[in-house]
């Protein structure tokens, strides 16, 4: 009988166990992985941790840049019994200078995006759309022209107005929804312009002010802003071409109010003491190689890098410029941590610093990229506002920047 009561105690708790089912994602830094093994088990302590058993899997060495390492943990009840395994990582060490300083971005396309159509109208006095009854719609991106690869408006008017006098079609190459496609468009004169048009707004850069998010003077890499730049008529995501980063020189805010967000007035400065370039354009942030000197008084050295998950809710600091070009230290509150997100949404913060609420109302526009350190550590950047309140936003990982980045390097099962 009393083996009996056992078999059932011990299959009650199997089930317990595998209802349980605990999903262990991500374990916090360790420098030196195989002596700190031992290690992990508290920070997944419970009422299971007794029986769990820790099994490194062999991550594949990359030549530079820090590693994020996958470990096989398996689970076993008494330490016998094999329940269940999982995958987690176990994050590098790192280090980086947090930024804060104001700078100008200015970015060019891969093509040309299309950002709006107008009729063209014709010597008859009618409206046509050339463009548009090819198939061609607004946030498309004009890539190549009778096989001439197309880079700026000018060249796109040039080549319209060429075919037009020679009265050929243009064998336009686009992308559309991701998909590369061709069609052939008739150029229509226009007699109020004197020129051949196929009725559409085209636009090839865009420009603004943010804020640096990270330095790492090892290798001069840099990131900020913390999300896309998008194009500001058809919110599409601007593949780069080349583009550049300087310092921004911040003469004046424009207070943000309820319903209206407000954004730091600026100019660029082409004599600053660093750029940089643009290389990559993403959901996170942008993300390129800098050179020159910067100067963060309040971080002379690289300070360690937090994960997500050592992001807790609670007070933290911001590093903004709001005057000049002289960063400031401002104080936050983090109010929700968003565990397991992508994007550049995973923090709800909110402004507690009476200097900053009474010189801008909170987060403003230009302050995107503005690094958020938490307990000593670089932790993410400031990324949006919410409309309805601006002493609120939203802060992204300073983990996922760095892993769309490309500097996070992802280690694999051998």
């Amino acid at each position: 009988m009393k083996t009996r009561r056992f078999i059932v105690i011990l299959s009650l708790l199997l089930c317990t166990f595998l209802s349980f089912n605990p999903s262990i994602q991500q374990l916090a830094q360790f420098p030196d992985f195989q002596t700190q093994t031992k290690l992990a088990a508290p920070a997944i302590s419970g009422f299971w941790s007794h029986v769990i058993q820790f099994n490194e899997v062999p991550a594949v060495k990359t030549l530079a840049g820090p590693t994020a390492q996958t470990v096989q943990l398996t689970y076993k009840l008494f330490g016998i019994f094999p329940l269940k395994s999982s995958e987690v990582e176990v994050m590098p060490e790192m280090s980086l200078v947090p930024g804060g300083e104001s700078i100008g971005v200015t970015l060019q396309s891969k093509g040309v995006m299309v950002v709006g159509q107008a009729p063209v109208v014709g010597a008859d006095g009618k409206k046509q759309f050339p463009a548009r009854d090819a198939g061609i719609e607004t946030g498309d991106v004009l890539l190549k022209i009778n096989q001439e690869e197309v880079q700026s408006d000018q060249e796109v008017a040039s080549l319209v107005n060429d075919a037009g006098k020679s009265q050929e079609g243009l064998q336009i190459t686009f992308k559309h929804q991701g998909q590369v496609l061709v069609r052939t468009v008739h150029p229509v004169y226009c007699p109020d312009d004197n020129r051949y048009r196929i009725g559409l707004y085209v636009r090839d850069a865009a420009a603004g002010v943010g804020t640096l998010t990270y330095y790492d003077p090892a290798t001069n890499k840099y990131g900020a802003l913390g999300h896309v730049i998008n194009d500001a008529d058809t919110n599409q995501k601007i593949d780069v071409s080349s583009g550049q980063v300087v310092a921004s020189d911040i003469h004046s805010i424009e207070k943000g109010r309820r319903g209206h967000p407000g954004e730091k007035v600026g100019s660029f400065d082409l004599g600053s003491s660093f750029s940089g370039t643009i290389e990559k354009n993403t959901r996170t942030g942008i993300f390129g190689t800098l050179q020159g000197k910067l100067k963060n008084p309040y971080f002379s050295k690289p300070i360690p890098v937090g994960w997500q998950t050592e992001v807790k809710t609670g007070p933290a600091k911001i590093y903004t410029v709001l005057h000049g070009e002289k960063i400031g230290e401002y104080s936050i509150d983090i109010e929700r941590v968003m565990l397991n997100r992508t994007d550049s949404k995973n923090m709800v913060i909110r402004v507690t610093d009476p200097r900053l609420l009474a010189e801008t109302g909170g987060i403003v526009q230009g302050m995107s990229g503005s690094p958020i350190v938490q307990n000593g550590k670089l932790i993410g950047a400031v990324t949006h506002v919410f409309v309805n309140d601006s002493s609120r936003g939203y802060g992204v990982f300073i983990e996922n920047m760095l892993r769309d980045s490309g500097f996070l390097r992802e280690g694999k099962a051998a």
